[in-house]
């Protein structure tokens, strides 16, 4: 029976020949895996080529070389946090990374362009958050180790074409990864979530809202989603509404800065502590120095409108942009 491959699929298997290393053979093979059709006639160069890539896959894990930290499949984590970008096959998720911070991550008009975890670098308000661009969700070639990074990460970014029934498209992310065992804050999975599951932080990004039809399918998000959960819409491609992605994405992860000064000095604001939202300063003083936090006694606290160096205890809730002094 014909196979019927298209031109991509060759042009992969060119590439696969000249490439040198296990990691190189790795990458290759999952988008070949992506490209070829499934049908009858291609079922046994899939089993075929599903063996090669399991085969590789265990050599470059046991490989003196390669210990965990190295794995082609891990980011180290980097910032204040980690969120991870998760979506349906062609929704903008690669452009999007490349946009915000410049990171190299593979753009192109066909499915499954990710095939490896691909990090880059947000700036916020002098807080980095490391945003990582990953294979597609339901993409048979990623396998578990796509959803130990979704458990893993501080907040799952759901990235969401606007025109292309955006509203279905969380329906089905949400459902895979309730499979998974990974529930999401604000929708059906957490009502549902069991012994055993994890429930993740999440915002929900609409890409290319320039395009036609993106109005309508922004009206169905606000209407499905829009009191549950942080809805953000934009267009990678034109630059519309880039800027304001990161604030919103440091409001869903629940995050403080808090500035340290020294008695009788002035504080620094370009390096902020950054601590969950209900932390104490006892926290704080534990981020600050290990040894700190046994032997502090009070802090005095700036903000703006409501202290001006008063006096609190070890026990109090920290809160965005406290300017905090520890005494111990």
């Amino acid at each position: 029976m014909p196979t019927n491959l298209p031109p991509q699929y060759f042009e992969a298997e060119k590439k696969l020949r000249e490439a040198k290393t296990p990691q190189e053979k790795i990458q290759i093979m999952e988008a070949m895996l992506s490209i070829i059709p499934h049908h009858k006639g291609t079922d046994k160069l899939i089993g075929q080529l599903r063996k090669r890539l399991s085969k590789m896959r265990e050599e470059v894990e046991t490989s003196p070389k390669a210990g965990r930290r190295d794995s082609i499949y891990q980011v180290k984590r980097e910032g204040a946090a980690q969120v991870a970008m998760a979506g349906l096959p062609n929704t903008g998720k690669s452009l999007l990374l490349k946009a915000l911070t410049n990171a190299d991550s593979k753009v192109a008009d066909y499915f499954y362009t990710t095939r490896l975890p691909v990090p880059g670098m947000l700036m916020v308000d002098n807080v980095q958050i490391q945003l990582v661009d990953l294979p597609a969700v339901m993409d048979e070639s990623a396998e578990s180790w796509l959803y130990n990074f979704f458990r893993n990460a501080d907040l799952l970014m759901l990235v969401v074409d606007l025109t292309d029934d955006p509203a279905t498209q969380v329906e089905l992310l949400v459902e895979e990864l309730k499979g998974k065992r990974i529930c999401l804050e604000g929708t059906s999975s957490e009502e549902e979530a069991g012994l055993g599951d994890i429930v993740k932080k999440v915002m929900l990004v609409g890409t290319r809202a320039d395009l036609p039809g993106a109005g309508e399918g922004l009206k169905e998000l606000q209407s499905k989603y829009g009191e549950r959960l942080n809805v953000y819409v934009l267009s990678a491609r034109e630059g519309l509404n880039l800027e304001g992605l990161g604030k919103e994405l440091f409001l869903s992860l629940q995050l403080v800065r808090v500035y340290t000064k020294a008695p009788g000095k002035k504080m620094d604001r370009r390096k902020p502590f950054v601590l969950s939202k209900g932390k104490s300063v006892k926290d704080l003083a534990r981020k600050v120095h290990k040894d700190l936090e046994g032997n502090l006694k009070f802090a005095r606290i700036w903000a703006e409108n409501k202290y001006d160096g008063q006096k609190v205890s070890v026990d109090y809730v920290l809160e965005d942009e406290d300017v905090i002094e520890l005494h111990g």
